[in-house]
């Protein structure tokens, strides 16, 4: 008696897990695609999150603040790998890409090593863009602060 038993259970579960698939709205297929529980297509604007640190559309760069100041990355990268083997800021960036893709050149300094040898790649200690360079966003500073750019560079 114990299989019909078992046998029983798991068909009532897989009854039961069918019926609540079939019953969720959380997304249905449509000519369109995807819908979020709210009805709105997955890709569309509306679901863009209204978060203001999120790295704001390609845009005109923020002007620098100070001397030697590295550039403000003036678009998204949130889905850029950057590991040990690929960078995709590379993929414009190089000196190789910049002219087909009118991206900025990726600068002279950071073909040089800590003692001013120049590299005929990347220094290992530039290669990691964002530990220097950071996205741009239009957002209120979190805390307030009278910083003043220099006016030597305005």
């Amino acid at each position: 008696m114990k299989i019909p038993s078992r046998l029983f259970s798991t068909a009532l579960f897989a009854v039961f897990l069918s019926s609540s698939l079939c019953a969720t709205p959380a997304m249905s297929a449509t000519n369109s695609g995807l819908k979020s529980l709210r009805g709105t297509e997955i890709m569309s604007p509306d679901t863009e999150s209204t978060d203001p640190f999120k790295g704001a559309k390609d845009s005109a760069p923020i002007e620098r603040n100070y001397l030697q100041q590295p550039p403000i990355i003036p678009h998204k990268i949130d889905s850029y790998t950057i590991t040990i083997k690929y960078n995709k800021c590379m993929d414009c960036h190089a000196w190789s890409r910049y002219k087909e893709t009118g991206a900025t050149k990726v600068s002279l300094t950071h073909f040089k090593t800590r003692d001013g040898q120049e590299l005929s790649n990347i220094s290992p200690r530039r290669y990691f863009c964002v530990q220097c360079h950071v996205s741009q966003v239009d957002a209120k500073p979190l805390v307030g602060n009278r910083f003043k750019a220099a006016e030597g560079i305005h």
